[in-house]
């Protein structure tokens, strides 16, 4: 898998996505590295990619989940089923808000998303196109509790870090960003094979 800063940039290119830099500072790209399905477990990565105040280009890897937990895909909290956040990019639609009104996070509060609707409360993520569904549903970029292992109940749709650590040094940097452009964030959702190429 390579996540270096211009592949990672040519990868967006190629798929005709927006990659935000202009050799500014702190001008990022938020993205999830999607690398497993059918699983419980924060095996997928959540990125950044930008330059810094030396106009160093740096990418940051942080272990995650972009994939909702075992536990709401037996329980949906929407009739329709439980979400899964389809791979695109997302310009746009997110914000610097209080996750459930709790925490400062990466929300879903100005741009729609478009998520797989996943219905028939088995463990296995399904991802049919008839199923598509896009709107205002809340995925938000957030984080879990570092003591568990298991994503279950911190997942409904959310894309979720694994640690608080990485979690606090990914907002720290949205935070600058927030500062110098504006509170607005496009999120962009890979697969791994995209990284292979």
């Amino acid at each position: 898998m390579r996540l270096d800063y211009n592949y990672i940039k040519d990868v967006f290119e190629k798929k005709g996505y927006v990659f935000f830099d202009k050799n500014l500072p702190f001008n990022v790209n938020v993205f999830g590295v999607r690398c497993a399905i059918d699983t419980n477990f924060f095996d997928d990565l959540i990125c950044i990619a930008y330059r810094n105040k030396e106009l160093q280009e740096i990418v940051e890897i942080y272990q995650a989940t972009t994939d909702p937990g075992e536990y709401w895909l037996g329980n949906p909290m929407n009739t329709k089923g439980t979400a899964i956040l389809k791979e695109g990019q997302y310009k746009g639609a997110y914000k610097v808000s209080k996750h459930r009104g709790k925490y400062d996070a990466l929300c879903q509060r100005i741009g729609k998303v478009e998520v797989f609707r996943d219905n028939d409360r088995d463990t296995k993520h399904d991802l049919d196109p008839e199923d598509l569904d896009r709107g205002m549903f809340g995925i938000n970029i957030h984080k879990s509790n570092p003591y568990i292992k298991y994503v279950n109940r911190y997942s409904a749709g959310c894309q979720v870090f694994r640690l608080d650590s990485q979690f606090n040094r990914f907002m720290s940097i949205v935070k600058k960003s927030a500062e110098i452009y504006g509170n607005s964030f496009t999120y962009t959702l890979i697969h791994k094979k995209d990284t292979e190429k």
